[in-house]
């Protein structure tokens, strides 16, 4: 079997100490951030290196991680993506993910959803996998419905910042879906 964690463009990996400084980047720009999650205070660089070093020295759970987004030519740090809330009974996952602002446009978070799905699907033996998207992000909206991912509901006002209420979108895919649209890996 190939490599399950590389595609055309990106490979996915773990957490290395040195990974610090894409996260900080991650962090700099109020906008992506809210898109994303939530503003907090500015964090110091230690900070970003002792949080960074921590989750490099993990050992890697099957339904709860986060993998650095590389690009294959530069060996870039291009984001991050995250699974978790893994209900293993009911067979679902969520996943999520941030792309640096100079790796945007480029297919990469396409490809890394795309891997994660693979692994989530014909490894885990998951059936299912949510997102949350707030109602204002366009281009996450837009990626996960090029995904094939299903609207399954919006959560009104659910979350307060910038002064005001947002809506949250719920999509999800199944694993029948995620195959009909790809090939499953070989065993081989």
């Amino acid at each position: 079997m190939n490599d399950m964690w590389t595609g055309e463009r990106i490979r996915l990996r773990g957490v290395e100490p040195d990974d610090w400084r894409g996260f900080r980047d991650l962090s700099q720009n109020a906008v992506d951030v809210r898109n994303a999650d939530m503003i907090e205070p500015p964090r110091s660089e230690e900070s970003f290196r002792a949080w960074t070093a921590e989750r490099a020295g993990r050992s890697p759970q099957a339904g709860s991680y986060c993998l650095v987004i590389e690009t294959l030519g530069e060996r870039a740090f291009a984001g991050a993506v995250t699974v978790g809330e893994t209900d293993s009974r009911a067979g679902r996952f969520r996943t999520g993910m941030e792309i640096s602002r100079d790796h945007r446009r480029k297919g990469y978070a396409r490809e890394a959803t795309g891997l994660v799905l693979t692994y989530m699907f014909a490894e885990q033996r998951h059936n299912k996998c949510e997102v949350e998207v707030y109602a204002f992000n366009e281009a996450s909206l837009g990626l996960y419905r090029g995904l094939g991912f299903v609207e399954e509901g919006r959560l009104r006002q659910h979350e307060y910042f910038g002064g005001e209420y947002h809506d949250v979108v719920l999509l999800g895919t199944t694993a029948a879906e995620h195959w009909s649209r790809h090939r499953r890996p070989s065993v081989r």
